[in-house]
């Protein structure tokens, strides 16, 4: 599974961004999906995932209420609506799939992208 990230750029703090995460060779119908993020010296950090079924969603601590996952099978694409950005979210921001479910733990994750990077200003 090829999966690639778009959509993120320069913003200010207060804006919104809608994140993409396409995914080739494989189909999200298969797969749950996640969002971890990596800012420079950090380690990577669970942002959000999503069950195959879509049912199923769940956020890290630092972005619930803001941000939002989602998923469109028929596009083969998921997606991380972020609203209310903060300078604490520049990172570049990664999708990646598994077979198990919604978990948090990147470990688990089989396939990555190779992110996108999204930087707020103050």
């Amino acid at each position: 599974v090829q999966l690639q990230a778009f959509g993120g750029g320069l913003v200010q703090a207060g804006d919104s961004l809608r994140l993409s995460c396409a995914a080739s060779g494989g189909s999200f119908r298969s797969y749950a999906a996640g969002w971890f993020r990596q800012a420079p010296g950090q380690e990577r950090e669970f942002v959000s995932a999503i069950s195959y079924t879509g049912s199923s969603t769940y956020y890290g601590d630092s972005v619930k209420g803001r941000f939002t996952i989602s998923k469109d099978d028929a596009k083969n694409t998921v997606y991380l609506q972020m609203n209310n950005l903060t300078p604490g979210d520049t990172a570049r921001y990664y999708c990646a799939v598994q077979t198990l479910g919604v978990v948090t733990s990147a470990a688990e994750y089989d396939y990555w992208g190779r992110g996108t990077l999204v930087t707020v200003s103050s």
